[in-house]
């Protein structure tokens, strides 16, 4: 199998994945332009240490995103020479592991995403399990055990040169300050390979949840198991906390607790709550806040550009935010955000924290091809609840995302 990893021709198609993916340098400096400069010779290269087995993979280069929270979440960027043979692995295990994975499984797998795990939950509250253990694993990507994993890969994979391969990208280390360090458990956000592998190291803790008969819908670490009853919750959480302790996970006390659907609760970016006897969905405040947070830094006062050219800027995250929440309910919580969006705009033309609105009208932001939220999910209502009836239903084929939040 290690034979098919070291292919010229799945190398090749690896680049131009990686390449289609974009991302910076690794600690080697080389970025994907100069990498695929000499495509050729560097692909002869990795075909030749892959096949003889003295392919080293670089440590990988830390960096941090915020969080909703405030904290920071650490990513690792690998060279792109690592990325092109993590790309190429990724192309032949896939196939081999997706067999193997749960239903309740939606990150990072091919034709699923996002949206279909919220669909999953209500689809869930809809028919009665309204009590819902909301946890989260503590430091999940940074603390999975190398030992653990190596024991799940060798259960599927037989080659040794691939398990190898595997080990030789765990134990790459980490370069932060000019220092590498070197750990003994994780697998780094940010590696291509890193998704599927957390993906195998919870599959038996799915396959188990949903064995005991409770209602698991998970995405990549995020997950909520839904239940009939609290008792049933309390015990599916016990439950939970026992296999994840075995796997050496372990839940976050501060972010785990037993929720009902009247009292509300979020999920991958949506608040789900029975609200006037209705089963409703919506944006949660951090999915809110963290969208003004994006719009007030694109729309700052102080910055050498004019109103034509912050609006182009601005539009591909309101629209991809829109895209993303236009199937809950949001028709008043679009309307609001979409003046307060152009309340941002008035007071950068302007240069002040107050605007007047009778000097520059809707209809101004309308001409200068402002997106709007409210039009995205009026759009989409029009889409799924025609006025003859029936909704139009489509055949899901979303590709895997990031939660956005």
């Amino acid at each position: 199998m290690i034979e098919q990893i070291y292919s010229k021709s799945n190398l090749i198609l690896a680049f131009y994945r990686v390449k289609k993916n974009k991302g910076c340098a690794g600690i080697d400096k080389t970025s994907i332009e100069q990498y695929g400069n000499n495509l050729e010779r560097n692909v002869l290269e990795l075909h030749r240490l892959l096949k003889e087995g003295t392919y080293q993979p670089l440590p990988v280069k830390r960096t941090y995103i915020p969080k909703p929270n405030g904290k920071q979440r650490p990513l690792g960027i690998p060279a792109v020479k690592d990325r092109v043979v993590q790309q190429a692995m990724l192309q032949v295990l896939q196939p081999l592991f997706e067999p193997l994975f749960s239903d309740a499984s939606y990150g990072f797998r091919p034709n699923r995403n996002p949206i279909q795990a919220v669909r999953k939950v209500q689809e869930y509250l809809e028919q009665g399990y309204e009590y819902i253990v909301d946890a989260d694993i503590e430091d999940f990507f940074g603390t999975i055990s190398h030992r653990t994993l190596m024991n799940k890969i060798r259960e599927t994979v037989k080659d040794r040169a691939i398990a190898r391969l595997i080990w030789k990208f765990l134990k790459a280390g980490i370069m932060e300050e000019g220092k590498i360090r070197y750990q003994t458990t994780g697998t780094p956000q940010g590696g291509i390979i890193s998704p599927l592998l957390a993906n195998l190291y919870l599959n038996s803790f799915d396959h188990k949840i949903d064995n005991a008969g409770w209602k698991l819908v998970r995405y990549a670490d995020d997950w909520v198991i839904l239940a009939s009853s609290v008792n049933q919750a309390i015990h599916a959480l016990k439950t939970a906390r026992s296999i994840l302790k075995k796997l050496k996970l372990t839940l976050s006390a501060e972010k785990t607790r037993i929720s009902e659907h009247s009292i509300g609760f979020d999920f991958l970016g949506y608040h789900f709550q029975r609200h006037y006897g209705g089963n409703y969905k919506w944006p949660s405040n951090k999915s809110i806040q963290a969208f003004k947070d994006k719009i007030r830094h694109r729309t700052r006062r102080q910055q050498p550009r004019n109103i034509a050219q912050i609006i182009p800027m601005t539009n591909p995250l309101i629209r991809g935010w829109g895209h993303y929440f236009k199937y809950g309910n949001v028709k008043n919580r679009f309307k609001e955000l979409d003046g307060w969006i152009r309340m941002r705009l008035r007071s950068f033309i302007e240069k002040k924290k107050w605007s007047q609105n009778w000097k520059y009208p809707n209809d101004h932001f309308n001409k200068l091809g402002l997106v709007s939220l409210t039009e995205l999910a009026t759009k989409h209502e029009q889409l799924f609840f025609p006025t003859f009836g029936q909704p139009y239903r489509r055949a899901v084929c979303g590709k895997s995302a990031r939660t956005v939040r």
